[in-house]
């Protein structure tokens, strides 16, 4: 069983979406590190629930109880381990016996000898990635100190559009509802309302940056850069697919029209162009990391959907109730960040700030 993520920084996970509590445990950050403390509540809080219409409305304030790893403020070598505590759960809302259409319930029902903890998706749910989310904002400031920067967007949701990053020059997005384009982002939260109402939902794409990468960072073949990458972003439920640079777009071009031409800017060699979004061959280029990540709709829907009922052996239809995002989109943006300065922390091997 795999909850563990990481090499030189190492990350385990513990606790379900309806437990207690859920933790995390992060291993090989280097002592005499200070960290501020609202950035981190601030960063959290991106990715909380219940505070607008297109979120859960399950109330979590996701604070952060730090119980080891820091003294007199400061890293002081030993594990970081931090807990949050779960206070507003529902498990009356969740039936071992009819599984949820597109959930894990079932497979893993199987997996853990029916004894798997299915109230709210336990150990598989989206209510994990709170504890990563307080990882990553470690990791985030910890890459900030030596110039890399990684922030994302909301690419698409459904069949709207934002504007992409500029693949040369990404800037990073300050907003709320986190797109370039704000046009774009009102007719997104029109499309999340629209599906929330009609009891189902949507999903989408995020756009995320890596900036201040140096060059020949990565491994060919087996530990590249995009694998390492990919990896930690599908440890994010609901994530479906990623791409890099120009990505599936690429099968669509010429080797004129992809390739990216140097040139000398100053001493420092660049691409006109970045359709290798920034990684050639497993290795950093030089240039800005871009990738997008695909997201599913959030598969617990009001609507009726056939399923089973695994005790009376029979056919049977389910109309989920509880509280669900009807677009996991938006919340997944700070998600996509944390696991992204996790992998590229670990990485770089940091052993001294």
């Amino acid at each position: 069983m795999s909850f563990s993520f990481g090499k030189n920084i190492r990350i385990n996970l513990f606790g379900q979406s309806h437990a207690k509590a859920i933790g995390i445990t992060i291993d090989g950050i280097p002592p005499g590190i200070s960290f501020d403390e609202k950035e981190i509540n601030d960063f959290m809080a991106r990715r909380s629930p219940g505070k607008n219409l297109f979120s859960s409305a399950r109330n979590e304030t996701d604070v952060v109880n730090v119980i080891s790893g820091f003294n007199e403020n400061k890293t002081c070598g030993a594990p970081i381990c931090a807990i949050i505590q779960n206070i507003d759960v529902k498990s009356e809302n969740y039936n071992k016996y009819i599984p949820r259409p597109s959930h894990a319930d079932l497979p893993a029902l199987i997996k853990y000898n029916n004894a798997f903890d299915y109230n709210g998706g336990g150990h598989l749910s989206g209510r994990m990635t709170a504890p990563l989310c307080f990882a990553g904002a470690l990791c985030l400031q910890i890459l900030a100190k030596k110039g890399i920067k990684i922030f994302a967007h909301i690419a698409s949701i459904h069949s709207v559009k934002d504007t992409l990053f500029n693949p040369i020059n990404p800037q990073n997005v300050n907003k709320d509802f986190p797109v370039i384009n704000t046009d774009a982002g009102i007719k997104m939260q029109k499309i999340i309302l629209n599906a929330a109402k009609e009891g189902d939902s949507i999903g989408g794409i995020i756009e995320c940056a890596i900036t201040g990468m140096p060059i020949g960072i990565g491994n060919p073949i087996f530990e590249g850069l995009e694998n390492i990458i990919a990896s930690a972003i599908f440890a994010i439920p609901a994530t479906k697919g990623i791409e890099f640079g120009a990505g599936f777009s690429a099968s669509l071009m010429k080797g004129s029209e992809h390739n990216d031409p140097y040139f000398f800017d100053g001493d420092i060699i660049k691409t006109r162009t970045n359709n290798h979004g920034g990684i050639l061959g497993g290795i950093s280029s030089g240039m800005p990391i871009i990738f997008r990540t695909a997201f599913k709709p959030t598969p617990s829907i009001a609507k009726t959907q056939e399923t089973v009922n695994l005790k009376t052996k029979k056919n049977t239809k389910i109309a989920i109730k509880g509280r669900h995002d009807p677009c996991i989109v938006i919340r997944a943006v700070p998600c996509v960040e944390a696991m992204t300065a996790i992998a590229i922390a670990d990485l770089l091997k940091y052993e001294v700030i």
